[in-house]
């Protein structure tokens, strides 16, 4: 599962330590995964809710992942995770009805996707409030849990340049180069006929359409990418694509640089990212902590915080 070091303008758990949280990211995934496998054979998943009432308390009090295990993991030889990282746990609904190791994968996987964006929206001291639609957002669900752990992901990111904010789209960091990708997906079978006009033309049956070209952002976003890393002195090389999933990209001379991963080749691209086994490089770090210190954060103190902070400053009063 790749991971999300960056959403929007949101606080990052990453930010506050680039080079702790990636390793322990797939350190804990590994560890959550065997326990909530070994839990599932044994059948001790957390049980179906006995009452009414709790039914009805399910969606505001949700069961911590391997609580009802405590006493068992405290005997285990494994590394334990420090009151600063109490929030890295994972959350588990009650109530699950699974059946096999597949649909506990899938379990598995939503219950990642949820951790990734509260690390991605929070540190130990602040936090962001998230827009509730990334929660459902299936492109971000794509990029998170079809790709694998050595890659970073950055998602509509806003970086503060000449203290001008700018969102690009979306960034993949991988150890052997920097994907800038804008996607172009409306209807199944829509096919765009590219241009370098302002606009290309969308073709879905017998409909024909308008669409702003795609190229526009993805070229701004490679330029403000290639300045930075350029200057941070990290050798990376940048790669721009158009991602049509569900659909089809003819542009009869396109400018050299740009990939157009539509329908007909995505999947061989797909498996191409999918197959990689490098493991996370210091230049791939270096690369992503330049970009990140561009990033804009809008976040807010978490009350424990501030409450501390409050008596800190009576205190010296």
């Amino acid at each position: 599962m790749a991971q999300l070091i960056k959403l929007q303008d949101y606080v990052s758990r990453y930010e506050t330590d680039l080079y702790r949280y990636p390793s322990q990211f797939v350190r804990l995934k590994k560890q959550q995964w065997e326990k909530m496998k070994q839990h599932w054979e044994n059948g001790d998943l957390p049980p179906a809710p006995p009452s009414v009432k709790e039914e009805e308390e399910k969606d505001s009090v949700k069961e911590k992942l391997f609580s009802l295990f405590k006493k068992k993991d405290a005997q285990e030889e494994e590394p334990v995770l420090q009151p600063s990282d109490e929030e890295m746990v994972f959350e588990m609904e009650r109530n699950q009805d699974i059946h096999s190791e597949e649909e506990l994968k899938v379990s598995f996987l939503n219950l990642l996707f949820d951790f990734q964006l509260k690390w991605a929206s929070s540190t130990i001291m602040e936090k962001s409030y998230v827009d509730n639609s990334y929660r459902y957002d299936e492109r971000l669900r794509y990029l998170l849990q079809r790709f694998p752990d050595n890659i970073f992901v950055m998602y509509n990111p806003v970086l503060k340049i000449k203290n001008a904010p700018v969102e690009l789209e979306t960034i993949l960091i991988t150890p052997t180069g920097i994907w800038c990708l804008t996607f172009l997906e409306f209807e199944e079978g829509t096919a765009y006929i590219g241009s370098g006009e302002r606009f290309w033309v969308k073709k879905w049956g017998d409909m024909e359409s308008k669409v702003l070209n795609p190229l526009i952002g993805l070229k701004r976003m490679e330029r403000i990418i290639h300045q930075i890393i350029r200057y941070a002195g990290v050798e990376l090389p940048i790669y721009q694509a158009v991602i049509s999933r569900n659909g089809y990209i003819d542009y009869p001379q396109s400018p050299a640089g740009i990939q157009f991963l539509d329908k007909r080749i995505h999947n061989e691209w797909f498996q191409q990212q999918r197959s990689s086994s490098s493991p996370i490089k210091s230049v791939q770090l270096k690369a992503a902590q330049a970009i990140m210190e561009y990033c804009q954060i809008t976040s807010f103190k978490r009350l424990q915080w501030e409450e501390e902070q409050e008596v800190a400053e009576g205190d010296q009063a």
